[in-house]
């Protein structure tokens, strides 16, 4: 707390400064209700806003009655006290994590009060509205997070139970069917949100509440996805690690790590990329918006009709969601639904090809009606700017099956980390992951630049290259280039929905687990009495653990989705702080040179955070994992039926309480790096955006599909080859619990961390553009830049493992005979195995 406060008093010394003034460069939105669409027969845009507000509606509407239908499936009673314990947990970490936001907002708003209210010497009432609209950011993000971690929590029970009627269709439709709902919702929500703004606030606060909002939500999203990473992986290494140590099997009752697990896979694998996911959505729209607003500032009838068309896109892609997954239901249920067992991945794939597809015809057509005849615009506009966001939509497929390619389970790069397993143990297994996430990254890398290349060369048509000023000759480019990620925004809802489809399958398959349902007396009979069907255990567990590799499978390939969305949204927003830039000072896009030393030193600067980043979050889980496989040991009861719930709270406290030392540390260096750079050089603090952009574009994309391979190489062992407990699988669970923060922590949160950089960077930079006492501004700099060093050495030395663990000797180890739980399951001869272990 020490640290906040000396960040708040240096806030306070900001805002007692005088003789500043703020600049002009506030983000001017066009009025909408200039705008006529001639293909409409004259409709006005703000009629066009209300018909998105519409959808938003009928995609919130989808949303909460799968929610009440998911709740309304059959599902026994131990299973539902099972997803109550987890829901419980996850309720917990939800509630802390809240209180972590507010105080991380309490920095965030204090700068935004000071650039717009010491600086802009604004009325009090203008400014409140601003951090009003940072808090509704803030919320977003933590809302759709709630709403997704309760919906999974519900559908996981339901998953595993469906299985027990051997009907892998209506099981596989149940967690996508959760994650569908999460998608459109977070969709609805966002979009609401933002028509809002751009509808019913005066004109002079549409801008800066874009600005605040996108600011809340990035904030909001990164707190979660750090924090959630850490947290799972803390959780899932603790868990994973006593299946070496004691030979236990997968998810053991007795393991007191385990429903921390369960509530790691929420906390990272749906909390995370839910928030991510809203974050991504509203950003990527928010770099478009204030590029468009900066560029055409001279033409603002053209930026209006730009900022409706993108809306109307947005609304319509939430009915193509809806048409592509009732579509992709009905071919499933034709195709899959009397088979007993088929590939899980392909109706996953067929829906991400049904909605690129539809997407692709609708962008065409509603582009056509809105400027194909409209005044002041080129003819050839419409398919130009379909084409350019088509390139994004088609990356939105295309990754998808680029990654599987390095991480599904039917990969031979993942054959591959197996085969070196059997015959050189965990470290072949870990240097054949690192190559193909080394691989993927190459090949990947080539698919973003091939797509944004297309957008570029289409880009040069002359309808698109007369809508920009001529003094910004790099305007077209860049606008196609945020067009490509508003393409992969088209594909968000079944992104979202096919990512948070991994979740319920993992804990659907820990919840069989946890219930106990196989070696309960009676359990058989008392279903088929209760619920009129014959449960086949084994076939359950076999289709839930197939379940868990789709999902395995299907959480790669969002990322990539995502951190490609990330990337180019923000490559767009850099754009428009040099505009910025430009249209103060003027001269300054000669100077964005190579040869500039101040740029190649930014290059590498951002390089060296992302570095650091990926360090300091892998750190966090390295420790936590250590205290929590130190309590684990100590403190498993071999002789209960279960793990005690003292126990698994406390090691469900211990990943809580260092998900928010390492998430502090890293939040602290970020906010405070932003900051100084800023003040520094204006050439060096872009070099350091386009850094991090770029670094972390491969290092993401390298870490998750690694991770994504490890992960998929243990399934093939445990459910293909059916040799848990093996010498083999003992090497697959090494290389996955190196995976685990790799595709889980450190990939996925470069995300929102390289987005919030950005946006912040473009309030730090106004705040020190418009500041006249260079003296002062380097002060603040300095004090930042020295608070950063600070945070960036804790990350490590206050992370660490104490010394006195490092030099202590092991105790001698004793020797403890128990019962294991059986290799079968029941009704199929399973018996009990006495196991002599080494017990410290």
């Amino acid at each position: 707390m020490s640290k906040i406060k000396t960040l708040l008093a240096l806030l306070a010394l900001l805002c007692s400064t005088t003789g500043l003034h703020a600049s002009d460069a506030n983000i001017k939105i066009p009025p909408l209700d200039d705008v006529r669409f001639a293909g409409l027969n004259g409709l006005s845009g703000i009629w066009l806003m209300y018909f998105g507000l519409a959808m938003c509606a009928v995609g919130a509407v989808f949303g909460l009655v799968q929610y009440w239908q998911t709740k309304a499936l059959p599902v026994h009673e131990c299973m539902a006290k099972v997803s109550a314990t987890i829901w419980e947990t996850c309720k917990t970490y939800l509630w802390q994590q809240g209180k972590f936001l507010a105080v991380l907002w309490v920095l965030i708003g204090s700068c935004i009060f000071f650039y717009f209210k010491v600086l802009g010497q604004n009325s009090l009432g203008y400014v409140a509205v601003i951090l009003a609209a940072s808090v509704l950011g803030i919320l977003g993000s933590y809302g759709v997070a709630w709403f997704g971690i309760r919906i999974n929590t519900i559908a996981n029970s339901r998953t595993c139970f469906s299985a027990l009627k051997c009907q892998p269709a209506h099981t596989l439709g149940i967690p996508l069917r959760s994650g569908m709902s999460i998608g459109l919702l977070l969709v609805c929500v966002e979009l609401f949100f933002m028509i809002c703004i751009l509808t019913l606030l005066p004109r002079n606060l549409v801008g800066p509440c874009f600005i605040g909002f996108a600011i809340g939500e990035s904030l909001g999203a990164s707190a979660l996805r750090i924090g959630g990473g850490i947290f799972t992986k803390i959780a899932d290494i603790g868990s994973d690690l006593m299946k070496i140590v004691f030979k236990l099997p997968e998810d053991d009752p007795r393991n007191p790590g385990v429903i921390a697990d369960c509530t790691g896979d929420n906390a990272g694998d749906s909390v995370g990329p839910t928030a991510d996911g809203f974050e991504t959505y509203g950003v990527t729209g928010v770099a478009l918006i204030t590029f468009l607003a900066l560029a055409l500032a001279g033409n603002p009838l053209a930026c209006a009709t730009l900022i409706v068309w993108m809306f109307t896109m947005r609304a319509l892609m939430i009915v193509t969601s809806l048409v592509s997954y009732f579509v992709n239901e009905a071919v499933t249920k034709a195709k899959f639904g009397d088979q007993k067992d088929f590939d899980f991945e392909i109706p996953l794939t067929n829906l991400v090809w049904i909605t690129s597809l539809i997407s692709i015809a609708t962008t065409f057509v509603a582009s056509y009606f809105l400027l194909a005849s409209q005044p002041g615009f080129n003819p050839n506009l419409w398919w130009v700017l379909s084409a350019v966001i088509s390139c994004g939509t088609v990356a939105g497929a295309l990754i998808p099956e680029f990654t599987k390619i390095f991480t599904s389970t039917h990969s031979r790069h993942v054959r591959e980390i197996v085969a070196c397993s059997k015959r050189g143990g965990a470290s072949l297994n870990i240097l054949s992951g690192f190559v193909a996430g080394n691989f993927s990254a190459f090949w990947m890398g080539l698919v973003i630049i091939t797509l944004m290349l297309m957008g570029y060369l289409i880009s040069g048509n002359q309808a698109m290259a007369a809508l920009m000023p001529v003094q910004f000759t790099f305007a077209a480019p860049i606008f196609a280039f945020g067009l490509v990620a508003f393409g992969f925004q088209g594909m968000g809802p079944v992104t979202i929905a096919v990512d948070s489809f991994g979740p319920v399958a993992d804990n659907a398959q820990s919840v069989f687990e946890l219930s106990r349902v196989t070696s309960r007396k009676g359990m058989a009979a008392e279903i088929e009495k209760q619920f009129g069907f014959k449960p086949d255990f084994e076939m359950a567990k076999h289709q839930l653990e197939k379940c868990d590799g789709a999902g395995n499978t299907f959480k790669a390939t969002a990322k990539p989705v995502l951190i490609g969305t990330a990337v180019v949204g923000a490559t767009t927003m850099v754009f428009g702080i040099i505009i910025l830039l430009e249209n103060l000072f003027g001269n300054v896009i000669a100077h964005l040179s190579l040869v500039q030393p101040q740029v190649i030193f930014g290059l590498l600067a951002g390089g060296a955070v992302i570095y650091w980043f990926t360090g300091a979050s892998t750190q966090a889980v390295v420790t936590g994992a250590y205290r929590s496989v130190v309590y684990i040991k100590e403190h498993i009861a071999f002789d209960a039926a279960s793990a005690s719930e003292k126990d698994s709270k406390e090691v469900v406290r211990l990943c809580t309480v260092y998900a928010q030392k390492g998430m502090w540390n890293i939040f602290i260096v970020v906010f405070s790096l932003t900051l100084s750079l800023s003040f520094f050089n204006p050439y060096f603090f872009i070099g350091y955006l386009v850094g991090i952009a770029f670094f972390g574009l491969f290092q993401a994309i390298f870490m998750s599909n690694a991770g994504g391979a490890w992960d998929n190489a243990k399934k093939i062992v445990e459910v293909e080859l059916k040799e848990k407990g093996t010498p083999l699988h003992e090497a697959t669970v090494v290389g996955d619990t190196v995976g685990d923060p790799f595709k889980d922590t450190s990939s996925v949160a470069l995300n929102p961390v390289i987005k919030f950089t950005t946006l912040f960077g473009l309030l730090s930079t106004e705040i020190a553009v418009t500041m006249t006492n260079q003296a002062l501004k380097t002060g603040i700099g300095l004090f930042f830049l020295a608070v950063a060093l600070v945070f960036v050495y804790r990350s490590f030395y206050s992370m660490r493992i104490p010394k006195e663990d490092l030099t202590a000797d092991e105790p001698a180890p004793k020797k403890v005979v128990y019962q294991t739980a059986g290799t079968g399951t029941a009704g199929h001869g399973s018996s009990p195995e006495s196991v002599t272990v080494e017990l410290e």
